[in-house]
């Protein structure tokens, strides 16, 4: 993450000239500028791939270098997420990615584990090259280190969900916290263990490997139990990001453990749906509703609204839901507020709903 500075460099002053606008309206001076180098653009959030690694046989590791419009917002914490947008066969999309760089980084590290059915995913792990531009936007998540840090923590990650946790203990190194961390991660096999050789030179960290298809070369053996922390001192604070099962095995032990997990929730589609009238006002397109979330009966119509996650985390297809009553699918809560912003990617209609779209 680039550390904002009060100093303007020479280009981005000339840049930000109310003239140099007027003279390149009406598209405005992004339009321009991109054409010679695609990260230059005041407006638009982005970042170049400066380096890629395939370190593992089911992932990609990405280093990329935001533009002064990334710069310019919200500083980066560890373990938070960002979205980012490629373009794959003519089509953006977009996605939640966990950096695993240490705060304060002016490169931003990312690594995407290849999912069999993963358009962006594999899309990455077989395209990435440096020079690529992508998309880079929405710092968020509560998924993150307290102010004070705690003396003893214990850190459970499996698979790709090794990227914020990743964060977080390479900012405690960095910062030379008086800290007893342990490290628990957790993978297919030690191949496919993403920063293996890293985590087991860390300085001062406690790191514990299993595997769940080779159990003789790991640390541990099976999946999360208590029998895993024999040796650990009883945390202070536990943070766990993975498969939902490892996370719940995890809050089963620890029920205030910080979690994160980004496998979309598994939805059923009602047996009995409301059968109101779903209207995408600005398409002219209306259907009756099925059951399914607001996004999948856009995309049925014909529609190609924009989306990320498709989990409610990234908040990329939020729309504005002009009337009618929607059910939120992970919390279950029914809002039936007019002129409200919602996610349809987890917003099921309750009767007759309108939608700005």
């Amino acid at each position: 993450m680039f550390t904002q500075t009060k100093t303007l460099s020479l280009r981005d002053r000339v840049l930000r000239s109310p003239l140099v606008d007027l003279l390149t309206g009406p598209h405005g001076v992004d339009r321009y500028t991109e054409l010679v180098e695609p990260t230059w653009t005041l407006g638009d959030c982005r970042a170049k791939v400066v380096a890629v690694r395939r370190q593992t046989p089911r992932s990609v590791t990405l280093t990329l270098e935001p533009n002064a419009a990334f710069a310019a917002g919200p500083a980066l914490r560890a373990g938070q997420h960002v979205n980012v947008t490629v373009e794959v066969d003519g089509r953006q999309q977009t996605r939640c990615y966990s950096p695993a760089n240490a705060e304060g980084d002016r490169l931003v590290e990312l690594t995407v584990g290849v999912h069999d059915k993963g358009v962006v995913s594999r899309h990455l792990f077989r395209n990435a090259r440096p020079g690529m531009v992508l998309g880079l936007d929405v710092v968020g998540g509560d998924f993150t280190l307290p102010t004070q840090r705690p003396r003893n923590i214990l850190f459970v990650s499996g698979g790709s969900g090794i990227t914020p946790v990743l964060s977080m203990v390479r900012t405690l190194v960095r910062e030379g916290a008086d800290s007893d961390v342990t490290f628990i991660h957790y993978s297919r096999t030690a191949e496919e263990a993403c920063y293996r050789l890293e985590l087991d030179a860390l300085s001062g960290v406690r790191v514990l490997h299993g595997y769940s298809r080779e159990a003789d070369a790991g640390d541990l053996t099976g999946y999360f139990g208590p029998e895993h922390l024999v040796d650990a001192p009883a945390p202070d604070a536990v943070f766990v990001c993975g498969p939902p099962a490892l996370v719940d095995a995890v809050r089963a032990h620890y029920p205030d453990a910080s979690f994160e997990s980004f496998v979309p929730p598994v939805f059923e589609v009602p047996t009995e749906a409301s059968g109101g009238t779903v209207a995408f006002a600005d398409s002219g397109v209306e259907v009756t509703d099925d059951g399914r979330s607001l996004l999948e009966q856009a995309e049925a119509a014909g529609l190609t609204p924009q989306s990320g996650c498709r989990m409610g985390i990234c908040h990329t297809c939020t729309r504005r839901k002009t009337s009618g009553a929607v059910k939120n699918r992970i919390t279950g809560a029914v809002s039936a507020a007019d002129e409200e912003d919602v996610q349809i990617c987890v917003s099921v209609p309750v009767g007759d709903v309108e939608l700005a779209l």
